[in-house]
């Protein structure tokens, strides 16, 4: 009989289904960058109070509980402690009705009373709040703006993770219904907001750029968010700008049945875990099958969270330092009168269109993510994660699979599906995941292949900062 799922992934578990909820809820505000940041917390919060019941590990905020006689480091312990220090650092991130019903019928289902909020001495309840605050306190002022209160926060009512360094787009916002005019496009290398239908209303909307602020979050393991900014994206007066915008027409064009469910799978939309929650669904998947105990589960968890934290704080810093233009307006911009081959729209498949038309391959309520194109967060988030989950287990081989049961969202009548999609190691997934941005018409190939070589950067550095604790 297999050994039971560590306390680590039931609460990974849990923590998803929560992510599903607070990713589709407007008010929490959650974007990547924002879901990189909780996980990161949750799992830090969860090492704090596991350290104490070990007898090298060490604390990653100074002043964390002392470490228990060799009598108290006994696993039920250890899962009481992970158990409050998780419980309530998700809760104060995620302040919505519904998701701490979630989060209290875990503590329920573990026997573990709601009411136990003291943090102040050894015992295991005690030591796992504690762990919470101290996290809690620690990045209560790191640089995301997560009150809406910092300098720089727009006047009036507070806004959660709100810019604090008063970004304001170069061009005018697109329709992506209609034909995008040139005079809408004063920089056409520069971000163009979207306009679109909001697919909570139905009524439009336009996005602004999420958290143009994220380059001055505190860290993990960077040395600064620009230790691994990538060389410039491909400039506007140059036959590689119209080249790669050419690409990605070709490729969308073309799209197999395949390489549409593969962009689908990864794309993270509204009410999803986004990358940085799927990449924690990859490392349960690791957790369940290498059959981790709690030891293991604390710091597989611990290294990954903060790797995607990284991940988020090195992509957003050259989001925003090249603020480059996402295909949509690229392709619109140099083909606008220029009949073209492009996917048209559900059930269509590819047709005849004037460039000024092409949309992308998604679903129509999220066109594009509403932040810059280089580079990419999906191949980041992807190459970090995978980075550490390689380190952590010694080898890269470690099988994925996403099986097809639905239709897909952006193309619901496509019937030729394939039954199942095989990935044969982390690497791959992470490569796929950073293609599939190309299938969606999403990212150009250079941002896709510079967010990968910056992730491996990041996991790298965020592996051996890790291992420090250990």
């Amino acid at each position: 009989m297999n050994p039971p799922v560590s306390i680590v992934k039931e609460w990974n578990d849990t923590l998803l289904r929560a992510l599903e909820i607070a990713t589709g809820t407007p008010a929490l505000r959650l974007g990547p960058p924002m879901v990189a940041r909780l996980v990161a917390m949750v799992y830090t919060a969860a090492f704090q109070a596991w350290a104490p019941y070990t007898a090298t590990a060490t604390a990653p905020i100074a002043g964390g509980a002392p470490r228990r006689p060799l009598a108290q480091r006994t696993e039920q312990n250890k899962r009481i402690a992970i158990s409050y220090a998780i419980y309530r650092t998700a809760l104060a991130l995620m302040p919505d009705a519904r998701i701490r019903a979630l989060l209290d019928a875990q503590m329920r289902a573990l026997g573990l009373s709601l009411t136990a909020t003291d943090a102040v001495g050894t015992d295991p309840d005690e030591i796992g709040n504690a762990a919470a605050q101290a996290v809690l306190a620690d990045r209560a002022n790191d640089g995301a703006n997560a009150s809406g209160t910092d300098p720089g926060s727009p006047p009036g009512i507070p806004v959660p993770y709100a810019d604090t360094t008063g970004y304001a787009p170069v061009n005018l916002p697109a329709l992506v219904a209609a034909p995008t005019p040139r005079d809408t496009v004063v920089d056409v290398t520069r971000w163009q907001a979207l306009t679109y239908a909001n697919p909570a209303t139905g009524s439009a909307a336009t996005p602004e750029f999420i958290a143009p602020h994220w380059k001055n979050v505190k860290p993990f393991a960077l040395l600064s968010a620009d230790q691994f900014r990538p060389p410039p994206p491909e400039p506007v007066h140059s036959q590689a700008f119209v080249d790669q915008a050419r690409h990605v027409v070709q490729v969308q064009a073309q799209l197999t049945s395949e390489q549409k469910v593969i962009a689908e799978y990864w794309a993270d939309g509204p009410r999803s875990w986004l990358p940085p929650g799927h990449w924690c669904e990859i490392a349960g998947q690791v957790s369940e099958r290498r059959f981790h105990g709690t030891d293991d589960d604390v710091k597989l968890f611990f290294a990954v969270a903060n790797a995607i934290l990284d991940a988020s704080i090195s992509c957003w810093e050259s989001k925003t330092f090249y603020d480059y233009c996402r295909p949509i307006t690229a392709i619109r911009f140099l083909f606008g009168n220029t009949m073209i081959d492009a996917w048209g729209g559900p059930g269509r498949g590819t047709v005849r269109l004037r460039g000024d038309q092409w949309r992308t391959f998604q679903r129509d309520t999220f066109p594009t993510p509403p932040f810059s194109e280089y580079t990419s967060g999906h191949s980041t988030f992807s190459m970090a994660a995978a980075t550490v989950l390689k380190a952590y287990l010694g080898s890269d081989r470690f099988e994925l699979h996403h099986d097809v049961t639905e239709p897909l969202v952006a193309d619901p009548d496509l019937t030729d599906l394939p039954r199942r999609i095989t990935w044969a190691s982390f690497a791959e997934a992470a490569y796929s995941a950073g293609e599939s941005r190309l299938f969606g018409g999403i990212h150009f190939h250079q941002g896709n292949m510079a967010g990968l070589q910056a992730g491996r950067q990041v996991g790298l550095a965020a592996w051996a900062k890790a291992q420090s604790y250990f």
